[in-house]
């Protein structure tokens, strides 16, 4: 068994660093932190959406914004669309596509920011929310896991982690991205909690 830990850990390693080495990517990072970081600035709200392990990383992302991340600093108003009782009344009566953006039409304003997790980049649903956010007037940001894919069409920006077959490897890359932005925030409305 050990030959397979070791094989799970080269991998992604090996997948870390190809995507650390993609300049394309690496900016597109860059223009959604400072996008998104903007959206506070302006009064805005960021919205997170997806579905299975997407969702999951959907609801880390806004928890370390509206929670806490590294240090003490004031919340702010990222939600993730998780809420059980919103997902199966809209799927009940709507249908699972619309579970996204329903909540997007009820809530989401002008000047809003979503990001749209979906592995494959074809989720329905979050395409849904890509397109009714667009037509609110927020700004789109996909993270993706297949280049070329319908919901980076949808996006004005799109963060691509292609990574082999399999969705565990883009997901792992997916948490650093989240992760990333979430520091490129702070570092744009909190400069002090940085020293360099």
């Amino acid at each position: 068994m050990l030959k397979h830990i070791h094989a799970a850990l080269s991998e992604s390693a090996a997948a870390l660093e190809a995507f650390s080495s993609d300049d394309a990517a690496l900016a597109a990072i860059e223009k959604a932190g400072a996008a998104l970081g903007a959206t506070f600035q302006n009064q805005g709200r960021v919205f997170s959406c997806g579905n299975g392990g997407s969702m999951s990383d959907a609801i880390h992302f806004a928890e370390e914004l509206s929670g806490k991340f590294r240090k003490e600093r004031r919340p702010l108003a990222a939600l993730a669309i998780s809420d059980p009782g919103h997902l199966t009344c809209v799927a009940n009566d709507y249908g699972y596509e619309k579970v996204f953006s329903r909540y997007l039409e009820g809530h989401g304003r002008a000047g809003d920011a979503l990001l749209a997790i979906s592995t494959s980049g074809k989720s329905p649903n979050v395409l849904e929310a890509a397109k009714s956010a667009k037509t609110i007037g927020m700004t789109v940001v996909a993270l993706t896991g297949r280049a070329g894919s319908p919901l980076a069409r949808e996006a004005g920006i799109e963060i691509c982690t292609p990574c082999g077959d399999w969705s565990d490897r883009i997901q792992e890359l997916h948490i650093k991205v989240i992760h990333i932005l979430v520091e490129l925030v702070e570092r744009r409305l909190f400069p002090d909690l940085y020293s360099d």
